[in-house]
């Protein structure tokens, strides 16, 4: 499918400066992945599908002009192809793996993506100076929502909102996470679904409604090891 009708279809519209920037961080995230490691999906159209098209399609959750943090933004999935869709967005992108921060400066160079940045860190050191200071909390593929919420609500402003990218089946991870929900002050708001080419998705949106206690996140990776 022609990749403007494939975005089409799904109510998102690619003008050309768009589709451009798309097809030039393919040829990149083609180009370095042996160096860097950043993905198993490598044929054009399932790239353009589940990561660009995947990453992009939620994009009416976050409102415009937000601040948005893309905890363990890995090869740019989600941050990317979203910064490229809505450049009124102003990402920050943090990863624990070096090598993959220096792929991302390289496309926000490359891209020419203004209002976006790439850090080396860990989230419990990046709270350090850095709490409450984000609308938004994005993240794709890196660990289940007990352990994201713990690393994801001390960034966020009151009412700010977390959206975690999952498959179709979230129920039992929604269930282990009610503890650390009560703890760090979040709620449910919604879980959407939706079907991207034949690929269920799910969109669980998690909002701040208190204040997290300043314990959190734990070092010594206790939220994976020990989630609430």
């Amino acid at each position: 499918m022609e990749k403007i009708n494939l975005f089409k279809k799904y109510n998102l519209i690619l003008d050309e400066e768009k589709l451009n920037k798309l097809n030039e961080f393919y040829k990149n995230l083609i180009f370095y992945n042996n160096s860097f490691n950043l993905t198993n999906i490598t044929e054009e159209n399932d790239v353009f599908i589940k990561h660009f098209l995947d990453s992009i399609y939620p994009q009416y959750l976050i409102k415009e002009n937000s601040s948005v943090l893309d905890i363990g933004a890995g090869a740019g999935f989600p941050s990317l192809p979203l910064k490229i869709y809505r450049p009124d967005l102003k990402i920050t992108m943090i990863d624990s793996l070096n090598k993959r921060v220096n792929f991302l400066k390289e496309m926000i160079s490359v891209l020419n993506l203004k209002d976006i940045s790439a850090t080396h860190t860990r989230a419990e050191d990046f709270a350090l100076k850095n709490r409450e200071s984000f609308d938004y909390v994005i993240v794709r593929a890196v660990a289940k929502l007990n352990t994201l919420v713990e690393y994801a609500l001390p960034f966020l402003k009151l009412q700010g909102e977390l959206l975690a990218y999952k498959g179709a089946e979230v129920e039992e991870e929604i269930l282990q996470c009610e503890s650390a929900l009560k703890i760090l002050g979040g709620k449910i708001e919604c879980v959407e679904k939706f079907e991207l080419e034949g690929n269920s998705r799910s969109i669980v949106v998690i909002k701040k409604i208190s204040q997290t206690p300043a314990k959190y996140p734990r070092g010594k990776n206790l939220p994976k090891l020990k989630p609430l």
